[in-house]
């Protein structure tokens, strides 16, 4: 059987790694993100930024905070700001969900990957998360460094 070529659209432009230490993800969602033609110039370039940033529910619309695409250079006229809020598309009810999630629950939205989908669209996936304390960080470390010591004491068993 051969395998399908992969998607030349489809391409992962910048990743939150840091994102999965610092909070526990509960649940995540894709949404749509508004640009203007420089930044999606800038972000097939490279060179974005999305772990400073974080998502907000204000005045019934969502927005993306502090997110940093760098400037496109061959834009003359109509360049952009680097660090501009940008509007993020979701449904209402994921909108509802959203803002129930931050205000009540005092969850926070945390952006986790930016990506082109296979039809060349950008879009987020955005994390609902709540925030580890310092134990639980030290927890997750330890699992992980376990795991990679258990990894080699199988293969040196083999």
């Amino acid at each position: 059987m051969s395998k399908k070529p992969a998607n030349p659209n489809s391409k992962t432009i910048a990743d939150n790694r840091r994102a999965r230490f610092d909070y526990a993800i509960e649940e995540d969602l894709e949404c749509g993100i508004v640009l203007e033609g420089s930044e999606v110039k800038a972000l097939r370039a490279g060179g974005t930024n999305i772990a400073d940033s974080y998502a907000a529910v204000e005045d019934g619309e969502l927005w993306l905070v502090n997110s940093y695409i760098p400037p496109y250079a061959q834009a003359k006229m109509f360049k952009h700001e680097e660090r501009r809020r940008r509007k993020l598309l979701v449904s209402r009810k994921q909108m509802s969900d959203l803002w129930n999630a931050t205000q009540r629950k005092g969850m926070t939205l945390v952006p986790l990957s930016l990506y082109f989908n296979g039809k060349g669209i950008a879009k987020l996936k955005l994390g609902i998360a709540k925030g580890k304390k310092t134990h639980d960080k030290r927890e997750t470390q330890a699992k992980r460094d376990w795991g990679r010591q258990k990894q080699r004491l199988m293969k040196e068993n083999r």
